[in-house]
C-alpha cells in the first residue's frame, strides 16, 4: 500500500479533493487530521439495473436500415 501525505491551506479546496478522491474506486481510506470536518457531499450509488429500461424501445421500430434513413436521407442532386 502506498500513501501520500497533502497539506492544504484552504478548507474549501481541501473539500473539493476529499470529495474527488472519495468518488475514486481504487482509494481504500481518507483520514484526516482531528479538528478538521470534511464530509463528503455525494449522493449514495445506486447500481442501475439493465432490466429497468427493457421498455423503452418497445413500440418503435429500431433497426439498421430505419437508423440509417434518417440519419441520412437521400436528396437527389440537380446536375447542370
Amino acid at each position: 500500500m502506498e500513501q501520500i501525505i497533502i497539506e492544504l491551506n484552504d478548507k474549501a479546496k481541501a473539500q473539493m479533493l476529499y470529495e474527488l478522491l472519495s468518488a475514486l474506486d481504487f482509494i481504500s481510506s481518507i483520514k484526516t487530521r482531528k479538528g478538521t470536518q470534511l464530509k463528503t457531499s455525494k449522493k449514495p450509488k445506486t447500481e442501475l439495473d439493465f432490466f429497468t429500461m427493457a421498455g423503452l424501445w418497445s413500440g418503435r421500430e429500431v433497426s439498421l436500415t430505419s437508423i440509417r434513413k434518417q440519419a441520412w436521407p437521400r436528396q437527389p442532386y440537380d446536375i447542370v
